[in-house]
């Protein structure tokens, strides 16, 4: 069993569940944004490395690891729900391309803001967590506790956001809010409140996986959150944008793809695994991997 452990085989499955956690929580982030407004925000990566960048310079200011998390999300919550106040909100009822259009202006400017203030160099956090690997009986073992912290918190966010969905009156106003908005007014429910609630969400799910990105060996950038967007938005697509357990499942599979392609294959390929896995899963099921079939009485 030690041996299987510290396999090359094994060292690729815990790195690429360590990478498919990020891309889990960008598309829990989206299947938030999607289920309480149905509007894509493709600034989703640029606001939460913006939340993380202002959290972490209160780390220089000495103060701890959770407290710049705390910080971070706050900041993200509070930056999406300005966002939609004052951005999206102006669009509802218009073409569906105005607010793609508006969020990818958006994420330029975020991008651009951040460079200008804390330049382009690359910040790290300190990790609560040691990423030294485990070792048992000398072998060494490719799983660190702080992998094993990002699997078990990305799993907590995925119950936490589907029982918000599935089994708390919250949930289903913002649902409701979502498909049906004028109907939704006229039962009491303050459409216009819900919105922005699931921005706020959103945003504030996103700033956690951009927290562990600073987290991690490379550190966070400001476009580094891009390619990361992309990965997360197919893992929603390929499990579905109605299924928090979809869009952990997509990520983690899409991690995992990489990583392999990455180890056995080449790196300049790597990132075709989610396209692949993306076309995959549409010929299959269009809707999504966990996505209920929805039928309709004509």
């Amino acid at each position: 069993m030690t041996a299987f452990l510290s396999s090359s085989f094994m060292h690729n499955i815990f790195g690429g569940l360590a990478t498919g956690v990020i891309y889990s929580l960008v598309a829990l982030s989206l299947v938030i944004i999607w289920q309480s407004t149905h509007v894509l925000n493709f600034a989703q990566g640029a606001m939460a490395m913006l939340a993380t960048y202002i959290g972490m310079t209160e780390i220089d200011r000495g103060i701890g690891y959770w407290w710049c998390v705390i910080i971070s999300v706050v900041v993200g919550m509070a930056l999406g729900g300005l966002t939609e106040r004052v951005l999206i909100r102006p669009l509802y009822g218009k073409p569906e391309i105005n607010p793609i259009v508006v969020m990818v202006g958006f994420l330029g400017v975020l991008e651009a803001l951040a460079a200008a203030i804390w330049t382009s160099t690359t910040r790290n956090i300190t990790e609560p967590f040691s990423q030294i690997y485990y070792q048992d009986h000398g072998h060494l073992v490719f799983l660190s506790a702080f992998i094993v912290f990002q699997i078990l918190l990305a799993i907590g966010i995925m119950l936490l956001v589907a029982a918000l969905f599935r089994f708390t009156k919250l949930g289903l106003q913002l649902r409701a809010s979502a498909l049906a908005p004028e109907v939704s007014r006229l039962l009491g429910i303050r459409v216009g409140r819900m919105l922005t609630i699931g921005w706020m969400l959103s945003a504030g799910v996103g700033a956690v996986a951009a927290v562990i990105v600073a987290s991690g060996n490379f550190g966070l950038f400001p476009t580094d959150m891009d390619g990361i967007f992309v990965a997360g938005f197919i893992a929603a697509a390929v499990g579905g944008l109605e299924s928090p357990i979809g869009a952990v499942a997509g990520g983690l599979l899409i991690g995992l793809a990489e990583q392999f392609i990455l180890a056995y294959w080449s790196p300049n390929v790597a990132p075709l695994g989610g396209i692949i896995i993306l076309v995959l899963a549409l010929m299959i099921r269009p809707q999504g991997l966990f996505s209920k079939s929805v039928s309709r009485r004509v």
